[in-house]
């Protein structure tokens, strides 16, 4: 008597449904508020496919684990959903945790869309287990970089905290504004509170301060004292990794938080796959959506159009990355490979530079875009 052949880990195990696991921050020191808008958009964007008819007729199943923004946590979570049978993974936010994960997808050979990390380097090696949505960090913080001494900044200090994706974009912003007459000055807040920031500031005679810090603490109390600090009433504060695009920095600076550049990944319109989104979006969070939010339902987007076309099996959908052709929330998604990143990389999601606007701080100024 012949043996039927078994059929794939996710048919197996997934019962009717079609898995798909989600790294997703819901708790500290995780960035809850990002993981909260990430996780709304990949729930959206599931709930839609189901309306849809689902995969073949198949429910798209989302299993959703919190990396409270720690490494190891997210890489026991990558082992525990290729054990459960996921078809591939979706989601998470913070850089450093998501080059943990990608590492450990890598290794199981289980695919991995990335939807909000962007360190350059997500993983050591090349790899053709994961691609990723949001614009590399070399990217980006050129921009952010452009913008500054389009702005007539050129002495930048960074208030920044020990982080490979700090240190990462503190050397961006230097490579990019030594090339035009630039300086960087590094400010330790592993040493410095925020009055030797102050300090440290008119000592250098910096125009600029960036926060490459964590949220809500140190950079909260950063913005209080040089806000504060007469000495200071004319240096720009940045915060390119985005701290000020939610709710909460709003909150607890109120008017203090305001005229902050920060990066953000919208485009300056969206079109009428977008604004629907928007809506639905608004509607399950019960606020304006970040760009979070709208990655978020991206991946999932992205991930069942392969799943339509490609089936489960982990090896089709990874072979898949270079044939993708999606309409997101924010434009036509492909991916390529990229130099110098080691993944499947859509190239590239729109990039504002904004701020909130002194007179009304729920809205948002665009300052510049790329």
């Amino acid at each position: 008597m012949n043996t039927p052949p078994s059929p794939p880990a996710a048919e197996r195990t997934a019962g009717s449904s079609v898995r798909i696991g989600a790294l997703v921050p819901l708790t500290r020191p995780g960035w809850v508020e990002a993981g909260r808008h990430l996780l709304a958009g990949l729930e959206l964007a599931v709930h839609e496919v189901n309306d849809a008819g689902g995969i073949g007729g198949r429910p798209l199943e989302l299993v959703v684990r919190d990396t409270a923004a720690d490494p190891q946590t997210a890489a026991a979570a990558v082992d525990e959903l290729a054990r459960m049978g996921v078809a591939a993974l979706a989601g998470e936010y913070h850089s450093v945790v998501a080059r943990a994960a990608a590492a450990r997808a890598d290794s199981l050979r289980l695919p991995f869309l990335c939807s909000s990390a962007v360190l350059d380097a997500l993983t050591d090696q090349p790899t053709e287990w994961v691609a990723r949505l949001a614009p590399a960090q070399s990217h980006g913080w050129q921009l952010y970089g452009d913008f500054l001494l389009g702005a007539g900044h050129s002495r930048i200090a960074v208030a920044a905290q020990p982080s490979v994706y700090w240190a990462s974009g503190t050397r961006i912003l230097r490579d990019c504004l030594a090339a035009r007459g630039g300086t960087v000055i590094e400010l330790d807040m592993g040493e410095l509170d925020p009055a030797s920031v102050c300090d440290r500031l008119v000592e250098n005679r910096a125009t600029a301060l960036l926060l490459l810090t964590g949220h809500p603490e140190p950079a909260v109390s950063i913005v209080k004292a040089v806000r504060h600090d007469q000495r200071l009433a004319e240096v720009l504060i940045g915060a390119p990794a985005g701290q000020p695009e939610f709710t909460e920095w709003a909150k607890l600076l109120g008017d203090d938080g305001t005229a902050i550049p920060f990066l953000r990944y919208l485009p300056e319109r969206l079109g009428p796959l977008g604004a629907r989104v928007e809506t639905a979006l608004r509607e399950r969070l019960g606020e304006a959506p970040s760009f979070v939010a709208f990655e978020g339902y991206d991946t999932v987007t992205v991930l069942a159009e392969v799943l339509r076309s490609h089936g489960a099996d982990r090896a089709r959908i990874a072979e898949s990355w270079p044939r993708v052709a999606v309409e997101g929330t924010r434009g036509q998604i492909q991916f390529s490979r990229t130099p110098d990143i080691s993944v499947w990389q859509w190239a590239w999601t729109p990039v504002q530079v904004v701020d909130r606007d002194p007179a009304e701080p729920g809205r948002f100024r665009i300052l510049h875009t790329g």
